[in-house]
């Protein structure tokens, strides 16, 4: 009995975990975006927990098959969305070292600045899938906070290579952190001052990377 049970755990410890299918024709791109949008959709509005695939894919206009084709389940959507959000995060910050040629410490702080405020809609979502989903296996928000802080240190290197780089680490936390504050701050409706609130908080930031 002992054996069939272990070996019951490790062919459930092997088989893999679902993951969402790549489409390969311009059409199936097409409709996995369309998904993908209406998963975002339907997540804003209901949250991941009330949310359910039924209603995403009516709200695509889709077949249900054809959502569970490309996700086989609302876990792996979520993480799409995730992905999706971390892909535009990143190919911003990449734009942007395409361009430091061109930047001083001002120019860049405003387009560090931006990249968040850009997508702060698609931000608050996948920031509630990563909570909503805390405790489960591999589901790790700190990675994707990882991963931008890392290309900001590797910005700050290219734009001063004698910058030391421990020193460009530490600054991609204070810079990162200053990106999601700016975006707080946006995000709040009404407060006394706050579009001079928003301009002394670029300001700030603008001057602390002029001293580079």
């Amino acid at each position: 009995m002992a054996s069939q049970k272990s070996s019951s755990a490790a062919t459930s410890q092997a088989t893999p975990a679902p993951t969402a299918k790549e489409p390969k024709r311009k059409r199936g791109i097409a409709r996995v975006a369309k998904l993908l949008d209406a998963g975002a959709a339907v997540f804003a509005e209901q949250g991941y927990r009330a949310a359910t695939m039924t209603e995403i894919a009516a709200r695509a206009a889709a077949p249900i098959g054809s959502l569970y084709q490309f996700f086989p389940n609302k876990d792996v959507l979520a993480d799409a969305l995730v992905a999706r959000y971390a892909e535009h995060v990143e190919a911003a910050l990449d734009r942007i070292r395409a361009q430091l040629a061109d930047l001083d410490g001002s120019q860049l702080a405003d387009r560090l600045l931006d990249v968040l405020v850009a997508h702060a809609a698609e931000r608050s979502l996948a920031l509630s899938l990563l909570d909503a989903r805390w405790e489960q296996p591999g589901v790790r928000p700190g990675v994707l906070r990882e991963s931008l802080r890392k290309r900001i240190a590797e910005i700050l290197t290219l734009w001063r290579p004698q910058l030391p780089e421990d020193q460009a680490e530490a600054m991609s936390v204070v810079l990162f952190q200053a990106m999601k504050s700016l975006v707080q701050l946006h995000e709040e409706k009404r407060y006394p001052g706050k579009t001079e609130a928003i301009a002394h908080w670029r300001g700030w930031v603008q001057r602390y990377l002029a001293d580079v």
